[in-house]
């Protein structure tokens, strides 16, 4: 499979480790961010019997078309969100979660996710609802700061936020880009574009990625039957501490910080984890695939205790209601 825009092999990130973590793959498993396909084949090729493959992205499918054909009902394709993968199905063996922008997504200049290629100010995963143009033409400055700050962890959001407000209407990724850039120092060698944590924040906030990654891992403790496994891709470090909290608290690893606090009260565990630290790439990976620089894999077995919910501010997910950055 390669990536439509350049041609080059689409690398799924993690996807060694991932199926030496999981092995031995069998049964039926969701992959709940199906986008070129990668993680899914290669659960098949890894010996699973089925594999559900969801994405909110029509055009994922759309792709898929020329090869799915040949594996026959080995491949279920469900266009919709991983937050509702327990609607898709039940007792599954194992879910994946890849989150995140896929290089698909991010390699054509017309969905609007990249600052290094001109195209509409869109971002929209799903192609319908609000873009990314919507948001920034539309939402006022402080809005605006708070999503930059608690989703990009953008120290400079308002300067940002102002600067946005005052360039309107933005209706270009590289429009959008060089007021960003108008506002920070240049980047130095082998720093990122200033402008990525500005685009991060706003795709977060378009897809509504944190509330879905809060509902999805809830979700996947519902359809997962006992000895399933939930392996999870994750980008950035509010992605990674949100998956690690949900683990923790599910699997009866939470402790409390304060000896002088309530006692935390003790649940039945959902899920057991065997590795504690996340898994990064390797020095392999790393020269194969840059994007996976900052990935984490964590892996977890469901047991079979109940399901329960839980808030997703315990996950540590930002709230807009806040406020911060200058």
């Amino acid at each position: 499979m390669s990536d439509p825009a350049n041609g080059k092999p689409h690398i799924p990130v993690l996807i060694r480790p991932l199926i030496a973590a999981v092995s031995p793959v069998s049964g039926v498993w969701l992959d709940g961010t199906f986008g070129a396909g990668g993680y899914t084949r290669e659960l098949l090729a890894a010996g699973a019997d089925q594999v559900i493959g969801v994405d909110r992205d029509p055009l994922a499918f759309e792709m898929a078309a020329d090869w799915a054909g040949a594996y026959g009902d080995r491949i279920k394709m469900q266009l919709g969100t991983f937050s509702k993968l327990d609607d898709y199905a039940s007792d599954l063996d194992g879910v994946v979660l890849d989150l995140g922008v896929s290089s698909m997504q991010l390699d054509l200049a017309e969905r609007g996710f990249s600052f290094m290629r001109d195209g509409p100010l869109d971002m929209r995963m799903s192609q319908d609802g609000p873009s990314a143009a919507d948001l920034c033409n539309t939402a006022d400055e402080s809005e605006l700061a708070d999503i930059i700050y608690l989703y990009g962890e953008e120290r400079a959001s308002r300067r940002i936020a102002r600067a946005i407000v005052a360039a309107r209407p933005l209706t270009s990724t590289l429009q959008l880009a060089k007021v960003v850039e108008s506002c920070l120092p240049r980047a130095k060698p082998k720093q990122s574009h200033p402008a990525t944590r500005t685009f991060q924040a706003l795709r977060i906030a378009v897809n509504n990625e944190y509330g879905e990654l809060a509902e999805g891992l809830m979700a996947a403790e519902r359809a997962l039957k006992p000895g399933g496994q939930l392996a999870v891709v994750t980008f950035h470090s509010v992605e990674d501490r949100m998956v690690k909290r949900f683990l923790q608290a599910r699997s009866g690893n939470t402790a409390n910080a304060n000896r002088y606090a309530p006692e935390v009260a003790q649940i039945t565990p959902a899920f057991r984890i065997e590795k504690r630290k996340a898994i990064g790439p390797d020095v392999q990976e790393l020269e194969e695939n840059p994007r996976s620089r900052s990935a984490k894999l964590r892996v977890a077995f469901r047991t079979d205790a109940p399901a329960q919910d839980i808030d997703p501010a315990d996950l540590g997910m930002p709230m807009k209601k806040q406020r911060g950055g200058r």
